[in-house]
């Protein structure tokens, strides 16, 4: 069974600033808002959505697939998923332009300021479901607009199961796309600030966007997640890190946890203390694909958080 990640591939480059944002920005003047941070560490990471899910699904075992556009920088990426062991079949390059650009500040709350260059993502409607033969599950994250559209659409009239996945994409489209999105998925996930985004833009509640789902997930950082399922509001603890490093890529690794439960048929219970498991053991490493465990390392960390074992 294959997992297709129809999302972004990008270069992540982090700032960490050494104070707080809220120190530095005036409310009063927030209409005329002109600021600088002084960031003396800086780093370039592997990134972009659909790369941050494959890299932690393969952690799992899954199988996963990177549907993605990308541009005449990417050779440096391609190596690293060739030594990943990630094929590279439903990868097109879009001459011309730049693969992804992140530039993303954080500060010491583990708030982020980022800024994006989409390049070749925004040729993204160039990847078709259709060409995956072997997908049985798959994920829209974000990704060009276009291509967010059509690769939804293609998943449903293909009957495939598949997580919407808006993340900071969601802005980029009105009520009633995100309505026809909710309308076409499976599944649906969120952190609790894209959900307080998505009632507003809907006019709908959380549990109306739920209903006829077959599940609905709202992360909540440190707080742990909920899951609506089955007319059930489960709630899922959060797994708690070793250390705080860096929030980048967490929510990513959350959905590989997600996936692989759904993949495996696993109750919600379980899935969601995985995917929890997962986001904590990357905050506690810098960059979105630098946190690296064993299989044999993940099941004995999820029996020490959770008290029950799981086989991964």
């Amino acid at each position: 069974m294959h997992t297709l990640i129809c999302g972004s591939m990008a270069y992540d480059t982090i700032m960490v600033f050494q104070d707080q944002f809220k120190k530095h920005i005036l409310p009063e003047k927030i209409h005329i808002l002109n600021v600088a941070f002084l960031v003396p560490e800086m780093r370039r990471e592997f990134g972009g959505c659909a790369g941050n899910i494959a890299y932690n699904l393969k952690l799992l075992g899954g199988n996963p697939l990177i549907m993605a556009t990308v541009g005449d920088d990417f050779s440096t990426y391609a190596i690293r998923l060739e030594k990943l062991g990630l094929t590279q079949a439903h990868i097109r390059h879009i001459s011309g332009s730049f693969t992804g650009q992140a530039f993303i500040t954080t500060d010491l709350d583990d708030n982020q300021i980022t800024a994006f260059h989409p390049g070749a993502m925004s040729f993204s409607e160039q990847n078709h479901v259709g060409d995956a033969k072997t997908a049985s599950l798959g994920i829209v994250s974000p990704d060009g607009r276009e291509g967010m559209l059509q690769h939804a659409r293609e998943f449903h009239e293909a009957g495939i199961p598949w997580v919407f996945d808006p993340g900071q994409g969601m802005p980029m489209f009105s009520g009633e796309e995100l309505l026809n999105f909710v309308a076409q998925a499976d599944y649906v996930t969120v952190n609790d600030y894209e959900a307080q985004m998505l009632q507003d833009k809907t006019g709908k509640k959380i549990r109306e966007l739920a209903d006829g789902k077959r599940a609905f997930i709202i992360t909540r950082g440190g707080e742990g997640s909920t899951i609506y399922a089955d007319g059930r509001e489960i709630i899922i603890p959060s797994a708690e890190p070793v250390a705080l490093l860096d929030p980048t890529g967490c929510g990513d690794a959350y959905r590989a946890g997600l996936l692989h439960g759904i993949q495996q048929g696993w109750d919600w219970e379980t899935t969601g203390r995985l995917a929890s498991l997962m986001g904590s053991l990357k905050i506690a490493s810098r960059g979105g694909q630098n946190h690296a465990h064993s299989r044999a390392e993940l099941m004995t960390l999820f029996s020490f958080h959770f008290g029950h074992d799981i086989k991964l």
